[in-house]
Parts: C-alpha cells; sequence; structure tokens
C-alpha cells in the first residue's frame, strides 16, 4: 500500500477496495489502450487539416516539437503512479501534492475534456457508417438525422463495453488497433512510393528536410497555434495509467505504458503526415490538405492513394473502416478512464457516493459508467442542433485548454509532490522534478496562448461566435465560450460538493498521508 513519504501518520480512514479486477491487464493491453485512446486514425482524419491550414508545411515538426511536453508530462504520470497507483490519477495526485481545490479541479478537467469530445467521436462514428456504403449523401451531411442516431448507437454500444468489463474492453481495443496500425502505415508507406515513382497527383511535393525546420513557420503565432491543435491528436495516452488498478504491476506497468504509447503515437503521426502532405501537398484546391471542403484527409486520400479498384478499392474502403472504428474505439476508452476518475472521486467522497457503485460480476464502475455514457448522448444531440453543428467543432478545438491544464498540473504535482528528495539522486531531480516540471510550463504556456486566440473571433480558430448582449457587446469567439461555460459548470459543481460533502474539501478523506485505496492484488 502506497503512502506518500516523509509525511504524518495518515488519517483514520477505513481501508476500502474501489472493487475494480485487479490483475486484468499486461504491458501489452495497458498499452494498447493509451495508443487507441487517441484514436490515430480519427484524430489525423479530424485535426491534420486544420494544423496543414495553421503551418503549412510544417506539421511533422510541428509534431516533434508537440512530443515534447507529451513525453515530459508522461514521465510526471509514470513517476507519481510508483508512489499512487490510483485510477483518480489528477485528481488525486493534485490534492495529494497542493490539496483539494486544485486536485478537484484536475478531475473536473478531465470530465470536461473526455465529455466534450464525445460529441466529435459520435459525429464522426455516425457519419462514416455512411461512407463506408458509400451514401455520401448522408455521411456528409453532419445535421442528418441518420448521421446523429448511429452516433448515439455508437455511444450506446461503446458504454456497453466499458459496462462489461476491462477484459473485454482490453480485447476489444487490441484487435482494432492492431488493424488500424498496420492500415496506416500501408496508407503511408503507399503513398510514398507514389510520389517517387510518379504516380501521384499533380498537387503531389517531394518530402523535404525542410519540413522539420521550425523556423520555416510563417510566425510564432501560427507555431504556438500548430502544437495546441496537435497537442489535441496526442491526448488520451493516459488512460494506461487511468487503468493502473487493473494491471497485474499497477506501480510499474502503466507508467511504462503511457511513455511506451507516446513513442508509438509519435513514429505514427510523423509517418502518416509526411506521407499525406507529399502527396496531396497543402493546397486549398482538390485532394491538397488545406482544402476546407474535405470532409477529412483519410477519406479523401483513401482512393487516390489505394486505386479505385480490385484490392485498392478494397483496401480504400478499409482505410475509411479504420477512421469509423478509431473513433468507435475512442469513443470506449474516453468513456473508461472518466469513469474511474468519478469513481476515485466519490471514493474520496469529492462528489456523491453513488459515482463509486460498482458491479458484482464484472467489476465495473456502473453508475459512473452509465452517467458518462447519458451525459455524451445529451451533449451531442444539443450540440448537434446548435449552429448547424459547428459546436461539435469548437468543442474539439475547447478541449485543447483542459488538456494543457490537466497534463500541466500533473507535471507540477509531481515535482512537488517528491520535492524533498529531488536532490537526494541526480535521477530523482530529472525524473521527478526538472522533466515533468518543464512539460507543465510548456502545456501552461500553450493553454495560455490558447485562452486569448479563443478569446479573440478575429483568429479564425472558433467556427461560431458569441455576441455579449451588453456592453462593450464583443464578438467572442465559440471556443472559448464553451472552455468559459465548462469551467463555470465546474466551479458551480465545486461549490456544491463544498457544501453538501465538505470532509473532502476539509481535507478529511484525502490527504497526502491518506493511503492508496487499490484492490489487492491476486
Amino acid at each position: 500500500m502506497a503512502t506518500a513519504e516523509g509525511t504524518s501518520s495518515a488519517i483514520a480512514e477505513p481501508r476500502v477496495d474501489k472493487g475494480l479486477k485487479a490483475g486484468a491487464l499486461g504491458l501489452v493491453s495497458t498499452t494498447v489502450m493509451g495508443v487507441a485512446s487517441t484514436a490515430p486514425a480519427y484524430s489525423l482524419a479530424a485535426t491534420l487539416g486544420f494544423i496543414v491550414v495553421v503551418v503549412g508545411l510544417g506539421a511533422p515538426i510541428v509534431a516533434v516539437l508537440a512530443f515534447i511536453p507529451i513525453f515530459l508530462t508522461s514521465i510526471g504520470y509514470s513517476e507519481l503512479n510508483k508512489a499512487d497507483p490510483d485510477c483518480g490519477t489528477t485528481f488525486t495526485w493534485a490534492t495529494r501534492a497542493f490539496g483539494p481545490r486544485t486536485g478537484w479541479a484536475g478531475g473536473w478537467a478531465i470530465i470536461a475534456a473526455d465529455v466534450l469530445v464525445m460529441a466529435s467521436l459520435a459525429q464522426v462514428a455516425g457519419q462514416y457508417v455512411f461512407l463506408l456504403f458509400g451514401a455520401h449523401g448522408i455521411g456528409e451531411n453532419t445535421t442528418s438525422g441518420w448521421v446523429l442516431l448511429v452516433g448515439v448507437v455508437w455511444i450506446v454500444a461503446m458504454t456497453y463495453i466499458c459496462y462489461r468489463g476491462i477484459e473485454v474492453s482490453a480485447m476489444f481495443q487490441r484487435i482494432l488497433l492492431s488493424i488500424e496500425l498496420v492500415i496506416l502505415l500501408g496508407f503511408s508507406v503507399t503513398a510514398l512510393i507514389r510520389v517517387g515513382t510518379g504516380h501521384h497527383p499533380p498537387t503531389s511535393i517531394h518530402p523535404a528536410w525542410s519540413w522539420f525546420n521550425p523556423f520555416g513557420i510563417s510566425s510564432f503565432s501560427a507555431f504556438v497555434s500548430g502544437l495546441v491543435l496537435m497537442l489535441f491528436i496526442y491526448w488520451g495516452w493516459d488512460t494506461a495509467v487511468a487503468v493502473n488498478e487493473e494491471t497485474k504491476n499497477p506501480n510499474k506497468t502503466p507508467g511504462q505504458a503511457a511513455i511506451l504509447s507516446t513513442f508509438i503515437l509519435l513514429v505514427t503521426y510523423v509517418l502518416v503526415i509526411v506521407a499525406a502532405q507529399a502527396f496531396a501537398g497543402i493546397g486549398s484546391t482538390g485532394t491538397g490538405l488545406g482544402n476546407s471542403g474535405n470532409a477529412d484527409v483519410l477519406s479523401v486520400l483513401g482512393d487516390g492513394v489505394f486505386g479505385t479498384h480490385g484490392i485498392g478499392l478494397f483496401l480504400a474502403r478499409l482505410l475509411v473502416l479504420m477512421v469509423l472504428t478509431s473513433a468507435a474505439a475512442s469513443t470506449q476508452t474516453t468513456i473508461l478512464p472518466t469513469a474511474r476518475t468519478t469513481l476515485s472521486m466519490a471514493t474520496y467522497r469529492a462528489i456523491p457516493k453513488v459515482f463509486a457503485s460498482m458491479h458484482p460480476r464484472y467489476l465495473t464502475p456502473t453508475v459512473s459508467t452509465l452517467a458518462m455514457g447519458g451525459v455524451s448522448i445529451l451533449l451531442y444531440i444539443g450540440f448537434n442542433y446548435l449552429s448547424g453543428g459547428a459546436v461539435i467543432s469548437d468543442a474539439v478545438t475547447a478541449i485543447g485548454l483542459y488538456i494543457a491544464f490537466y497534463y500541466g498540473l500533473t507535471g507540477f504535482a509531481c515535482g512537488w509532490y517528491y520535492r524533498k528528495t529531488l536532490t537526494s539522486s541526480a535521477r530523482n531531480l530529472w525524473m521527478r522534478g526538472i522533466l515533468p516540471v518543464l512539460g507543465g510550463v510548456i502545456m501552461y504556456a500553450a493553454g495560455a496562448w490558447s485562452i486569448w486566440e479563443d478569446w479573440d473571433v478575429a483568429t479564425g480558430n472558433s467556427y461560431t461566435s458569441w455576441l455579449m448582449p451588453f456592453w462593450p457587446h464583443w464578438y467572442i469567439g465559440g471556443v472559448f465560450v464553451i472552455a468559459f461555460v465548462s469551467a463555470l459548470i465546474g466551479l458551480i459543481a465545486g461549490i456544491w460538493t463544498r457544501f453538501t460533502m465538505p470532509g473532502f474539501f476539509k481535507g478529511e478523506t484525502l490527504t497526502r498521508a491518506t493511503p492508496t485505496l487499490v484492490p489487492e492484488q491476486p
């Protein structure tokens, strides 16, 4: 049982398991969870076009540089997990390091980010079902009732899989991710071969080392905007740590899986981005990545790269299927960590105890899982009808602020949690102090920049805007509005729990000295 170092004895708190199934996942399954949560195919399909518009040919170097704060933050996750393998992750660690208010804010940031992204995941899954079968009239209509219906069904299906148990979820993810990575590799290699042999569209360009020169990007503003967008396509690997209590070695395996996941994502993203950029070019017409008329990158390029006949047509359709299953799989692995965050918060009495309810047979958080699915459906339906579905795109962009907040908070929590032993060795100084904190600084700098960019409608970051009905009657970007409203709801919820469940906020249920409440290992 892990406790914080150098502290007084723990507060008298009954030791209660959360009820999760211990020892269910090994290193491979946990790594699969981390990579699948990021949804490589979906993330690239939905985001690469926007990144290219912002940074031009600099997309590959932005992918590399965005990896740096992600990697540094993953070190913080790994180190904190060694001391406290709790499925609440940032919520638990920030509470131990900085106190209940900061910890609660970290937990809310995880919940807000996961809930906001669900509408986009369901939307993509809904559209791709019809695109897969050639029903482009329906699939390309973001506000189609049929797309909405299928998206809701996807959320229900993925919620059920999460409800049934972690091992079912892991098996499902392993199959989908294996096929997804193989198809993305085949797409990249085929695209590069076509460019190299001259069998490519006229917009193609040959790869160049200048694509990896950050100083070739038009402006610092463009660079930071691209960096924030790129953080989104890396987001999700922390699911590997959120399932820590269900791994075979909870103090070690989740941290290793988190770091390994980030490297797999780096290689995958750089390869696919270089291949797609070379094959399609960055123009604003035809198959160019800068063409805003393209629904997404991969569905447009599939036919061009693989062909439209025979095995090529099959592979092109398989690529579309991979984006569909990637979004669907990510829907599942978004529900998983959120349900475990709320499970941990309920266990330590930071939210109503009902969210700690467990299924006696499946050993999964029942109320937390079902509530995540239900809230996601309601928001998806609402977002779908607001501004022709454009709010869904703004919600995805707004997630960047919450990602930066709780990833960065984890980096800072790591440095502060271990502050008394940082000078005991060079390893501790770097791995528990300098590197995680540096990751936090970069995350917060990117988040602060994002706040300004999202506030200002003139930056073009938002698809929607809000006119203040009172002086000074500013137009505010929809991304900022969504992020602000989400934070406001979190503040109200925090105040409510402060008065209805004061124990947590008084430090009676979770402090630096409280034992970690995890299942016993078999």
